[in-house]
C-alpha cells in the first residue's frame, strides 16, 4: 500500500449510486472518508450529527463553495452565497506545525511529537490528500489507513471496508465530473485536499479532538475549471504505539463533547470573520 510501491489500482465500471453531494465529494479523500468507513462513523460524516447535514455549516463535517481565499479573489457570491473578501485580514493566531520524524513505507510523514501541537500537525498531514493519474482513491485512502489508524481499528475486514468504500467514491465522483468510468484520471485531473487551519476542542496527554478546516479543490483535466470548497471536520487522535493515530473512539468522544454547541463558522484565511471564529491558521515551516 505504498505510494511508491502499491501501484495503481483499476477501478471498475460498477451500478451508479444516486447522486453524490459536493459536500461529500469534498471529504471523500481524506482521512474524514477512512475514519468514517473504518469504524462506522458513517452518521458522523454524511448525516452531521444532530444538526443539518450540508449548505448551512452545521455539524460534525460539512462544507461551504467558495473562491481561492487571497486578497485578490473575486468577491462575487457563489452558490451558497460565501465569498472570501477582497481585503485580507492578517490572522489573529498562526501555528507552525512541527514536522513528522520519519518517512513511513507507504510515502507517508509519521512520527509526530507527543505534544498537542503534533496531533494537530499528524491530522493536517494525514488530511492534506491528492488523487491524481497514477494515484487512485483506493490508493489514497488504504495509504491513510495504514499510516494513520489505531491499531485497534485495523483488521482485514476494516482494510475491505476502506477499499470497497473507495470505489464507490471514486465511481460517484468520477460520474459527478464527467470523467471515464475506470482507468487513470486524465491529464491535468486531480482531487486536493489542504488543511488552513484548526480550533482544538479537547487536549489532554494521549488524546486530542480538534474542528479542521480545510480547502478542497477538483479538475477534470489540464484544461477544466478548478472547483473548491471550504471544509469543516471534528477529528481525534489518540497516541498509539509512540505515535498520533486515528481512532474512532477518540473521535466518539469528541461528538459527545460538542453536541449542543456551537461550530466554528467556515471561513477562509484573510476574512475578518476567520479570527471571530477562533480559527488558528496553519503556517508552512521552512
Amino acid at each position: 500500500m505504498s505510494k511508491r510501491a502499491v501501484g495503481k489500482r483499476q477501478l471498475g465500471d460498477q451500478t451508479m449510486a444516486p447522486q453524490m453531494t459536493a459536500d461529500i465529494k469534498a471529504m471523500a479523500w481524506s482521512a474524514i472518508g477512512v475514519a468514517a468507513a473504518a469504524v462506522g462513523l458513517a452518521g458522523y460524516a454524511i448525516l452531521g450529527g444532530d444538526d443539518e447535514p450540508t449548505g448551512t455549516g452545521q455539524g460534525y463535517w460539512s462544507s461551504v463553495t467558495g473562491a481561492s481565499p487571497t486578497p485578490s479573489a473575486s468577491a462575487a457570491p457563489s452558490a451558497s452565497g460565501y465569498a472570501p473578501p477582497e481585503e485580507w485580514t492578517e490572522p489573529e493566531r498562526w501555528a507552525v506545525l512541527p514536522r513528522g520524524a520519519r518517512i513511513d513505507s507507504n510515502g507517508n510523514t509519521v512520527g509526530f511529537p507527543h505534544t498537542t501541537e503534533g496531533a494537530v500537525a499528524m491530522l493536517a498531514t494525514a488530511n492534506n490528500t491528492e488523487v491524481k493519474p497514477g494515484w487512485s482513491m483506493v490508493d489514497e485512502r488504504l495509504s491513510i489507513y495504514d499510516s494513520y489508524m489505531v491499531s485497534e481499528d485495523k483488521s482485514p475486514e476494516n482494510a475491505e471496508k476502506i477499499e470497497r468504500d473507495a470505489v464507490r467514491v471514486d465511481r460517484e465522483i468520477r460520474r459527478e465530473m464527467g470523467l471515464p468510468k475506470k482507468g487513470d484520471l486524465p491529464p491535468g485531473a486531480y482531487l486536493r485536499n489542504h488543511v488552513l487551519g484548526f480550533q482544538v476542542v479537547e487536549e489532554s496527554p494521549d488524546e486530542v479532538s480538534i474542528w479542521l478546516l480545510s480547502r478542497a479543490t477538483e479538475k477534470a483535466g489540464a484544461i477544466e475549471r478548478e472547483k473548491g470548497s471550504y471544509t469543516r471536520a471534528l477529528l481525534a487522535v489518540r497516541w498509539d504505539a509512540g505515535d498520533w493515530k486515528l481512532s474512532g473512539a477518540a473521535i466518539r468522544r469528541a461528538m459527545t463533547e460538542v453536541r449542543g454547541k456551537a461550530r466554528p463558522e467556515i471561513v477562509a484565511p484573510g476574512d475578518a470573520a476567520f479570527n471571530e471564529a477562533g480559527w488558528t491558521a496553519i503556517r508552512e515551516a521552512s
